[in-house]
């Protein structure tokens, strides 16, 4: 079982539509006894409760695998500078936004924040992008970006200049666009995220 931290707010509902489409057993909650006795936890954003918080953290010292989204992505890091806020720090680095200075290969500004579907590229091997094709497009809504360490970064996009997509490692990741809401890509990525989970529990 998967859970789903609860945050009273924001996408986790999408989330649980996705993984019942793919006949994956999953819980939104914030309950810590929950997410301590799931395979995986999937953290789509920013609100928990402080306890909850408290447990994710500590389910990641202990090697519970871990996938943000979106703004679960960004407060991972140390820092974000959206509302100058001191992030989770699980993964080092800052959430930036972005410049709209910048611009498109046509020469015309970016548009903030940046909607639509986009390429990603892989740059270090990774199990959640197992199986997908290279061409295939991931759908983004965000006004910032993540910004760790470059050996932290596992994919990137280009949004006026390259970007994050994709930072962590093994069993802890985070994607910056929307699996839930990228058609076939993203529904194999989310199984594949949940096969890396079963696989990690048998360990």
């Amino acid at each position: 079982m998967l859970a789903i931290l609860d945050y009273k707010a924001g996408n986790q509902t999408s989330v649980r539509r996705a993984l019942d489409h793919l006949g994956i057993p999953c819980v939104i909650t914030a309950d810590p006894a929950v997410i301590a006795g799931a395979h995986g936890v999937i953290f789509p954003g920013v609100g928990a409760a402080g306890q909850a918080m408290n447990v994710l953290k500590d389910q990641v010292q202990a090697g519970k695998p871990l996938l943000g989204i979106c703004v679960g992505c960004q407060i991972m890091l140390d820092y974000s500078q959206e509302n100058d806020t001191k992030a989770l720090g699980i993964v080092p680095g800052e959430c930036r936004l972005f410049n709209a200075a910048w611009t498109e290969e046509d020469g015309a500004p970016i548009r903030v924040p940046h909607m639509g579907w986009n390429r990603i590229v892989q740059k270090r091997p990774c199990e959640l992008l197992k199986g997908i094709e290279p061409e295939a497009e991931f759908y983004f809504v965000h006004s910032y970006y993540p910004a760790p360490p470059d050996d932290y970064v596992i994919a990137t996009c280009t949004y006026g200049e390259e970007f994050c997509a994709i930072h962590g490692g093994p069993g802890l990741w985070a994607v910056q666009f929307h699996p839930e809401k990228s058609g076939r890509p993203g529904l194999a990525l989310l199984r594949n995220f949940h096969a890396y989970c079963k696989e990690a529990s048998r360990a």
